[in-house]
């Protein structure tokens, strides 16, 4: 199929979405089984319990038995309620990472409790931000909330109607200032995570097609794309391939030139290695340190090889930074841990013939 699909369906008993690309799987959101804790995104009020002197932080009691740590938290005695919210999942045996900044997200408007000030997003020419920034502080103005929060207008907000925006900001701001008015009590979530549904809906761009029916992964052969991504090969152009694998202190990433011994074989393998590493990362949901051994090439040609890889993760919506190259020549990169890692997403993945 030419053109981009978002299918939407509901596997084990989870939201799922997935957006194809001219037949390619470009991403891939799957709802977290219940024994991954709570979800990025959730905002909860938990309550303050020993501090991590040698870490800086705290560890915070969660609702239903869960625990976070919350990261510079000065002047927060234990015991003590707070509000926060989960900034990304936690690994098998730690705490889920938190933080007291809360952002309330939709489509085209975020709302951030306690943080007030009206922004827009930066790649939107300076008139445009101007205007917007303008009808959004009016918006604001006539609500009337106290506290009065703060928003970043999205840039999809720069092609939405202006009555969409206001009523957005309508009900993102009124959710925000209840949420900067709560007191003290037991640990609760107060707003969930988004679903799959909803972060697509949120995140992607508009499609030429979009499939909701029950069905829709099998009928358009995601299921058969999710089992090829689930596994940690990548193919490259003219033979060569990328091996992918998460380990617990870091993602190793091993490019290989296939059958081809050519003296520019190293540089053509490395360069579509780095154009397709943003996917294969982004698809298995893996982030942390990763460690990338690319084919022999020579010294000089790093410079090319770095760019690609800056190039490719431009448009990704999961910050990745490069942060060099080894004695030995690996290059090594940081990248957020955003998503929960494709392997534990398919809990009751039954492979290319669908879920238990």
């Amino acid at each position: 199929m030419r053109g981009s699909l978002i299918a939407r369906d509901h596997v084990a008993g989870r939201q799922a979405a997935a957006l194809v690309v001219d037949g390619v799987l470009e991403d891939l959101l799957i709802d977290a089984p219940a024994s991954a804790g709570p979800a990025p995104g959730a905002i909860l009020r938990g309550r303050a319990a020993r501090p991590l002197k040698g870490q800086g932080g705290v560890i915070v009691a969660l609702p239903e038995g869960a625990s976070g740590f919350l990261r510079g938290a000065r002047g927060i005695a234990p015991g003590a309620a707070v509000v926060v919210q989960v900034s990304g999942w936690a690994e098998p045996g730690k705490a889920a990472p938190l933080r007291l900044r809360l952002a309330l997200r939709g489509p085209l408007v975020v709302a951030t409790p306690g943080a007030p000030g009206v922004n827009a997003a930066r790649g939107l020419p300076g008139d445009l931000r101007d205007r917007l920034v303008a009808e959004a502080e009016a918006v604001l103005s006539g609500l009337a909330l106290d506290p009065v929060p703060g928003l970043v207008l999205r840039s999809a907000a720069a092609d939405a109607a202006p009555a969409d925006v206001a009523a957005e900001i309508a009900g993102l701001a009124g959710r925000a200032a209840r949420l900067a008015r709560e007191e003290a009590g037991a640990p609760a979530l107060l707003v969930p995570a988004p679903g799959a549904h909803e972060s697509a809906a949120m995140d992607w761009p508009h499609p030429d097609a979009e499939d909701d029916a029950p069905g829709a992964f099998a009928r358009h052969g995601i299921d058969a794309m999710i089992a090829e991504v689930a596994g940690p090969r990548v193919a490259l152009p003219a033979g060569a391939s990328m091996i992918v694998e998460a380990t617990s202190a870091l993602v190793a990433v091993d490019v290989n030139t296939g059958g081809d011994h050519s003296p520019a074989a190293g540089l053509k393998a490395n360069l579509a290695a780095a154009r397709a590493l943003p996917r294969a990362l982004r698809l298995r949901g893996l982030g942390g340190q990763v460690v990338v051994d690319f084919a022999p090439m020579p010294r000089q040609n790093r410079d090319a090889v770095a760019q690609a890889i800056a190039r490719g993760f431009r448009d990704d919506r999961t910050e990745t930074q490069m942060v060099g190259w080894t004695g030995l020549g690996l290059c090594e990169l940081q990248r957020s841990r955003g998503r929960l890692p494709l392997s534990r997403a398919l809990e009751g993945w039954a492979g290319r013939d669908g879920w238990t």
